[in-house]
């Protein structure tokens, strides 16, 4: 299936609500309002629950319980209310899809979020657009699921969904890979285009005309949490390591390990994903 059959099939976009069409609206604006942003959140019970259950999880360690959507947007900031919006949309979005363990696949982007966060701050990155990226980044591989099973399926036979070799053979089956679909999917919903950009090119940020550092903090914490779920050894961290991306961002193996969650089951997180 052609990349742009892909992103016409019917139901593979999933449909946004219009409380979430109307947040991303006042939140794209040049000067959005905190106002606004908590009553449109507060508007939607389901939204509402799923915002404060990320906002209370351990990503933010915040110092006391947030009870509501005001007290989310004035104790996180409008960047990661943004990221917490989209997270429970989308998490609202895909309840079954053939071939996927959604609990693993929640897991694993939560962990990349984290660690794209922790990377983007020691790189003076914008962390809220890293927390953002770091938690899409592999949401095209729930689209081609969806849309095209039987192409996909005996992909994930010989190289399964989280394989440090997955965007190649993707790439070379199809064409594309999950992080095309992914960007094209945000640049649909009205992602900052240095989100697009960086979901675009995190399977090889700095290659040909591309230097694109968010990719970079992305291709890093993805290695990291793909190396972690499928249990490298310290051996196999070594080898596996993306040390052309790592010197291009300054930053070696034990940089990237040392940003770690310190929490990798998340399991208060991913109740606002799997009901």
């Amino acid at each position: 299936m052609e990349l742009e059959a892909l992103l016409n099939y019917p139901r593979a976009l999933p449909a946004m609500s219009r409380t979430v069409s109307d947040l991303l609206a006042e939140m794209n604006k040049e000067d959005p309002s905190p106002k606004r942003v908590a009553g449109l959140v507060a508007q939607d019970p389901a939204l509402t629950t799923r915002v404060l259950r990320l906002s209370n999880s351990a990503f933010f360690r915040v110092s006391r319980q947030i009870g509501s959507a005001d007290e989310a947007v004035a104790l996180l900031g409008m960047t990661h209310v943004r990221s917490l919006v989209m997270a429970a949309a989308l998490g609202s979005s895909f309840k079954n899809v053939p071939g996927v363990d959604l609990m693993q696949f929640w897991r694993y982007s939560l962990r990349v979020a984290d660690i794209s966060r922790s990377l983007a701050a020691l790189l003076r990155q914008n962390e809220g657009n890293a927390f953002t990226a770091g938690l899409v980044h592999a949401i095209g591989d729930l689209l081609m699921h969806i849309a095209m099973p039987d192409l996909i399926g005996p992909i994930d036979m010989g190289t399964p969904p989280l394989d440090l070799r997955r965007a190649d053979v993707e790439r070379a089956t199809l064409g594309y890979s999950y992080a095309d679909v992914g960007a094209a999917m945000a640049e649909k919903w009205q992602f900052p285009a240095v989100i697009v950009s960086a979901l675009k090119n995190q399977a090889s940020p700095f290659e040909d005309d591309s230097y694109d550092p968010l990719g970079g903090v992305l291709h890093l914490a993805s290695w990291r949490a793909r190396a972690e779920e499928i249990r490298l050894d310290e051996g196999g961290l070594a080898a596996t390591f993306p040390d052309m991306v790592g010197l291009s961002l300054g930053l070696d193996l034990d940089s990237v390990l040392g940003k770690d969650p310190t929490e990798w089951s998340f399991s208060q997180a991913l109740s606002a994903f799997i009901d």
